[in-house]
């Protein structure tokens, strides 16, 4: 026990547990992704996963990936404010000049992305599960109907695309830094390692943005 909190203590302990974190989060990100692509399918289908999500079956499964995500998103979130505060701290003054070697836009953008996307987290609940915010049609009841009467505001989901480009540019520092943390960066890979990061985030990005976009242009009713 007292091996783990020396462990949590050092910078690399952190960027470990900010790796195993973000890498779950992505994964339901990825997976919950997939659930709404089943829109394109008609209301049906979308319909009987979101029944299926709130059966007695499910409950359990639900919530045990509540909690789990609840805790990874608490511990991402600490464990990144601690490496800013640690690195601000090493360097309290400025650089003159800073010039960015290996570092590109994604990287530099991460502490800006991470706020926007955990406020974008909060507008997404109150808008579409509570319905606090921006509340869809009386009449719609079902998942299908709650997501279309969602999009139809231009401005919602305007908001929506931009939110999911930032989630998809933090998702692909994210998933590059990951193969880092774990020992797995050599020049020889660093080419395949970025083509993965690419294509996962842009596959995120796409999927999500494309359902509000579709229903914008008529291409889902």
């Amino acid at each position: 026990m007292q091996a783990l909190v020396y462990y949590y203590s050092t910078p690399l302990g952190k960027k470990m547990i900010m790796a195993i974190t973000g890498l779950i989060m992505f994964l339901y990100v990825f997976i919950h992704m997939l659930g709404n692509l089943q829109i394109y399918f008609g209301p049906e289908l979308i319909n009987q996963y979101a029944e299926f999500l709130h059966s007695k079956r499910a409950i359990p499964l639900l919530w045990l990936t509540r909690i789990v995500l609840i805790l990874s998103v608490c511990f991402h979130i600490l464990c990144a404010f601690q490496l800013w505060w640690h690195n601000r701290q090493a360097r309290p003054i400025k650089y003159a000049v800073r010039r960015y070697v290996e570092a590109d836009y994604a990287a530099r953008t991460m502490i800006w992305s991470g706020p926007i996307i955990a406020l974008f987290v909060i507008y997404h609940l109150l808008h579409l599960t509570t319905h606090t915010v921006q509340p869809v049609p009386v009449e719609s009841k079902t998942l299908y109907q709650i997501m279309i009467g969602g999009f139809q505001d231009p401005y919602v989901s305007i908001l929506y695309m931009v939110a999911v480009f930032f989630l998809a540019l933090h998702f692909y520092h994210g998933l590059w830094s990951w193969f880092q943390t774990l020992g797995l960066s050599h020049p020889k890979w660093d080419r395949t390692r970025r083509w993965l990061a690419t294509t996962l985030a842009v596959l995120v990005g796409a999927g999500d943005i494309s359902i509000p976009l579709s229903v914008l242009l008529g291409w889902i009713k």
